[in-house]
């Protein structure tokens, strides 16, 4: 049976059918944040086999399957995180306040619409052309794990700006958990891929925490989507270009 932490870490992230849990507890979404790299490599094995699948074809339509498998399997969660984030950094002109109304309103302005476009045209390029250069398919495995790790990081490190999911997540990490999958994955990636995309995944999670921390001075649950999603173009993007 699915332990119950990694059912919600699924609920939540992603738009995959789970047993429904009964007595359900705020509290467990804390337990959940442990198992988000897990839903992270198992969205990134099914980028994989969709690549294949489209390659049969060609390199285009093999990036095309993969962006509407990431984009159905998390139910646009993260663009909608990221939509917020732009257009709430777009209208408050540094009032905080203003800034988390923004972000709590549902609409989506011209920011958001802006960033949701950018995001969605820098995978389908940066797949694309991973597919064409015979590129190692372990990037599509790896990075959405890398970038359901910045949120746990994110979270714990970082205090919640408003109550909501963000601030939900940070309660009591289990110890070590950062480690054991920084540890994890960086090893994973250093064989499966190289050094260099260690050290960039890493690197990509810092530099956001740094951003947040900087320009906002904390976070929240849109702050940890617009970081997943900006961390998965980037890692895209600059392994592109190295």
């Amino acid at each position: 049976m699915m332990p119950r932490g990694l059912i919600l870490a699924f609920g939540f992230l992603t738009r995959l059918p789970m047993p429904a849990l009964v007595d359900y507890k705020k509290v467990e979404l804390s337990s959940a944040a442990t198992w988000f790299p897990v839903v992270g490599l198992t969205l990134g094995l099914l980028l994989v086999i969709a690549a294949q699948l489209g390659l049969s074809a060609n390199h285009w339509l093999g990036a095309l399957c993969v962006l509407l498998v990431w984009t159905s399997v998390t139910g646009a969660l993260h663009l909608d995180g990221a939509a917020d984030l732009a257009d709430a950094l777009g209208a408050s002109h540094r009032d905080s306040e203003r800034l988390l109304a923004v972000m709590k309103d549902p609409h989506t302005g011209t920011f958001g619409v802006v960033v949701i476009i950018s995001i969605l045209i820098t995978k389908l390029v940066s797949v694309a052309w991973l597919l064409e250069s015979g590129g190692s398919l372990w990037l599509l495995l790896l990075i959405p794990a890398w970038a359901r790790l910045g949120a746990i990081y994110w979270s714990d490190s970082l205090k919640p700006l408003a109550e909501g999911s963000g601030e939900n997540f940070a309660w009591q990490l289990p110890e070590n958990t950062l480690w054991f999958w920084g540890m994890a994955l960086f090893f994973v990636s250093l064989i499966m891929v190289s050094f260099v995309f260690a050290l960039l995944a890493m690197g990509a999670l810092m530099l956001w925490r740094a951003y947040l921390k900087w320009r906002i001075g904390g976070m929240t649950g849109d702050c940890l989507g617009a970081g997943i999603e900006y961390c998965e173009c980037a890692l895209l993007l600059v392994m592109g270009l190295v």
